[in-house]
């Protein structure tokens, strides 16, 4: 198993880079640095590109409607060129209230996008003329809206350092993670319950994974959540500072009835609360949205107790699938925290 960060929307960029180096020698495998609609994600991944040696840098994520296939492939080109060899791509669909609200583009055929997509950069990195006649037209013609007609197939105008980019999605519908466990190299789900994952995906990655791509190796997984090793009760009290984070996205990531997160809280079993929760959440009552996470959850999504608690976590989510653990250290010295972790999965 391989141990992964994720870098959050707020703080210091410049100082998160110096972070992320006493991490990576500390054992971190891969780091992932979050869009949304904050700071872009590109900058800041060239930039630990530059800090870092080893470390892998990942999007986590880039939304496939603001950034055309071209500008992706060039991203991900660009990037894998600067780190030498040590990009990856994470995409995702977002949602509507992002990709319409924030970047004005029309939250519209997110599976059949993200497939062309994916092709797309896959076709581009090995230096094809891109084409497409799908939910994207290249070159645009014009009957397709272009204006002059005189665009042509391109082939990307430098060499790329390698012909192929691991490509993870951020996906948690069961249609979009079928979709995933099919073209994807890696899969990134998020508000993971390692015993409860089953439920909702199963059957979406049996189906997908018995369709996947040929050459493709087996799907990667990414999942995790906060690590804190400790006896004391307050080690425990620590998930508390989760709450926010599951009430956000639970009660606040989408209009109602739109919000793909609450339907997963409600697939797990919580449907009362993420009723309640979401309720709450957009009411302006969130104190009351988070006191409302069943603390269960909290408990089976991170990563927090005695160390002999967290290694049973570590297995429960090695059990679900989970190849690359996402942790979020919260010590006084998350470095040494994450190399304890680093010697046990190891």
């Amino acid at each position: 198993m391989r141990l992964a960060t994720l870098l959050m929307y707020d703080g210091n960029p410049r100082k998160a880079a110096d972070d992320v180096v006493a991490l990576e020698r500390a054992g971190l495998d891969s780091v992932w640095v979050a869009e949304a609609y904050g700071f872009d994600s590109p900058t800041l991944m060239g930039y630990l590109a530059a800090k870092t040696e080893r470390v892998q840098i990942g999007s986590g994520i880039l939304n496939i409607y603001s950034r055309t296939p071209g500008a992706l492939l060039q991203t991900a080109a660009g990037l894998d060129n600067v780190s030498q060899g040590r990009a990856i791509l994470g995409l995702g669909v977002s949602g509507p209230q992002v990709v319409e609200g924030f970047h004005g583009v029309p939250y519209s055929k997110p599976m059949a996008r993200t497939a062309e997509v994916v092709d797309i950069i896959r076709r581009g990195l090995k230096r094809e003329p891109l084409s497409a006649d799908g939910v994207f037209h290249l070159p645009l013609t014009k009957a397709d809206g272009a204006v002059t007609g005189l665009g042509k197939p391109l082939k990307l105008l430098t060499r790329p350092e390698r012909d192929t980019i691991p490509i993870w999605i951020a996906s948690l519908g069961p249609n979009n993670v079928e979709q995933t466990a099919e073209i994807a190299d890696g899969w990134i789900p998020h508000l993971f319950h390692p015993e409860r994952a089953h439920l909702v995906w199963g059957d979406a990655l049996a189906a997908g994974n018995a369709k996947r791509l040929e050459g493709l190796a087996p799907l990667q997984v990414m999942a995790g959540g906060m690590l804190a090793i400790g006896e004391g009760p307050e080690t425990k009290a620590l998930l508390d500072f989760a709450r926010p984070v599951f009430a956000l996205y639970v009660g606040g990531m989408g209009a109602k009835g739109k919000n793909f997160y609450n339907d997963v809280a409600r697939a797990y079993g919580y449907e009362q609360e993420a009723e309640e929760i979401q309720d709450l959440y957009l009411a302006g009552k969130k104190k009351e949205a988070e006191a409302l996470v069943p603390t269960e959850w909290l408990e089976a999504a991170n990563l927090v107790g005695p160390a002999s608690y967290v290694k049973e976590r570590i297995a429960a989510f090695a059990e679900a699938g989970v190849t690359d653990l996402n942790v979020t250290p919260v010590s006084d010295d998350p470095a040494a925290t994450l190399a304890q972790v680093k010697d046990w999965v190891s």
